[in-house]
């Protein structure tokens, strides 16, 4: 529910594809995201498409989450079973808390569009240096549905009964 008494706070987000086969002419998910975060309030004051390599996934989301200018990270791909699939476990490597209910809701809202194939998404949330990170599937399906879903509402100070941008001045506790 939004409180429409609450006056509305735009937070600044960095949008990161991870894929090996998209860049930004056809970085469909990335593009959306961008689009739906300005369209909401927000600000997407990143958007970039990076190679699904470990290295690479690991300086980058590391170097977003020091910019004092970024309170969200969100990236599309690399959720997947396969051995190139390396966001999740890069980012769980170098965060200092993992999310577990965004997955478990983000896989429950799948179920009800893909059913079991949910399963094979390993789509998590984390805070990395307190900034939130939404490791998100590359499809862009997948994407829209998680911020139509969960995201849209999650990063708005006026849903209640609480949001993830109410907690990030608490986050450093």
């Amino acid at each position: 529910m939004i409180d429409e008494k609450i006056i509305f706070s735009p937070i600044n987000i960095a949008v990161l594809t991870i894929s090996d086969t998209r860049n930004k002419d056809n970085d469909k998910s990335g593009t959306y995201l961008f689009k739906a975060i300005n369209e909401k309030g927000h600000f997407c004051l990143y958007h970039e498409v990076i190679k699904d390599d470990a290295q690479g996934i690991i300086n980058t989301v590391t170097d977003l989450s020091l910019k004092n200018e970024i309170q969200v990270i969100i990236t599309t791909g690399g959720t997947g079973l396969t051995g190139r699939d390396n966001t999740i476990d890069c980012v769980k490597s170098i965060s200092e808390l993992e999310i577990p209910g965004f997955g478990e809701l983000f896989r429950q809202i799948s179920f009800q569009k893909i059913g079991t194939s949910a399963i094979q998404s390993r789509s998590s949330s984390f805070l990395v240096n307190k900034k939130y990170v939404f490791c998100l599937p590359g499809s862009k399906s997948a994407v829209q549905d998680a911020w139509k879903e969960i995201l849209f509402y999650q990063l708005d100070i006026r849903h209640k009964p609480c949001n993830f941008i109410e907690l990030i001045p608490r986050l450093d506790e």
